[in-house]
This record gives C-alpha cells, structure tokens and sequence, in this order.
C-alpha cells in the first residue's frame, strides 16, 4: 500500500514530463465523483495499491503525479475525465429591478430543481455539471426561456480550475450516474431537496 500525502506535481511540468518519457506510468484511473474526493483506496491499472489521503483543501487533477520510484524510474499518474458543465451567466442582474432579480433567481432554481441538477454558484455564475445529454440540458433551459441569462458549456477541468475544492466536491461528486432516489416520508423529502 503506497500512502500517498501530497501531490508531487503534474505531467504538465517540464520535469515530470521529461520523466513520463523516461520510464513506465503506471496510472490511477478515477471516475469523475472520485476525482474530489481529498480520502480514497483504489488500484492503479498495474495493480499497485494507493491510499489517498490528501488534506481537505486539495483534489486531484488529470495528470498529477501521485507516486515516483527514481530506481525505477516509474511514475503514477492520476488520469480524470470530469464531464462537461453547463455554465448559467447571471452576470448584469444587479442592474435589474429587485422583484426582476428575485423573480429570475426563484424561476432558475425551480427549473434547475426540478431536474434534481446539483449546482453550485460562485459570484454571478451557476454551475452545473452534465447529468443527462447536453442537448436535453440545453432544452430544458430554452423551454424556460430564462431571460437576462446566458447559458454554454465548458470542459469540467476548465471550470474544476476555478473553484476550491469544496465547490468541486459538491459540483463533481454529486454529479455521478447514480440513479436518483425520491423518498415518500416527508420528513426525508425536505431533506432530500435541501441542497443545490
């Protein structure tokens, strides 16, 4: 079991990429709600076995260099295809009337709700990672027709660059394939919904 602290670069730096030329990469393949987390156990591709326990503030990036063994010149590398993220500009609202403002904000977050799409806000944009195809996520924002707001979508580690890591956690983590669950009790349901 390699332990492995800190991250000791990534291949995008000259000295690690001249190493990657060198020697075998073994690589650390994650899933996209992997990638945030900061604590995990998984197996490289070659079988080697890591534990991740990286401090809260951090999370892994495509690339970064988890494991060098200089005798053998072998790297570990983290290889994470986060997915798309739709961006929601809200950039210029401040200059709205405040009933417009609350209207807008109201009418995004039932749509965006109503989906069951995580999101996770920083300044006046919207974040919201691709949960079904980008032509229905697309469609559903056309159909609401939100005004004063423009909507693209970005490369997820292009976007996981600006946020912290609590952000890509709450983007990229709940985010995943997992089949969404509705619960009946009402006790369970205001809890389900408590988060966007």
């Amino acid at each position: 079991m390699i332990l492995v602290e800190e991250v000791l670069g990534n291949l995008k730096d000259a000295i690690w990429h001249e190493r990657a030329h060198r020697g075998p990469v073994d690589e650390l393949v994650l899933e996209q709600w992997e990638a945030p987390k900061s604590r995990l156990r998984k197996a490289s591709r070659d079988g080697l076995e890591l534990a991740i326990s990286l401090p809260r503030s951090e999370h892994l990036h495509d690339g970064d260099v988890l494991y060098y063994d200089a005798d053998k010149n072998l790297l570990v590398v983290a290889r994470i295809a986060l997915k798309e993220v739709m961006v929601i500009e809200l950039e210029g609202l401040e200059t709205l009337a405040p009933q417009e403002i609350l209207r807008l904000c109201f009418e995004l977050g039932h749509g965006l709700g109503n989906q069951h799409w995580p999101a996770v806000i920083k300044g006046s944009t919207v974040y919201v990672p691709l949960s079904v195809d980008q032509k229905v996520m697309a469609s559903v924002m056309k159909t609401h027709a939100f005004e004063h707001v423009k909507t693209y979508f970005a490369a997820g580690e292009d976007i996981a660059a600006k946020l912290d890591a609590k952000e890509v956690r709450m983007l990229f983590a709940g985010a995943d394939a997992t089949p969404h669950h509705h619960h009946h009790d009402a006790h369970a349901h205001g809890h389900a919904h408590g988060h966007a």
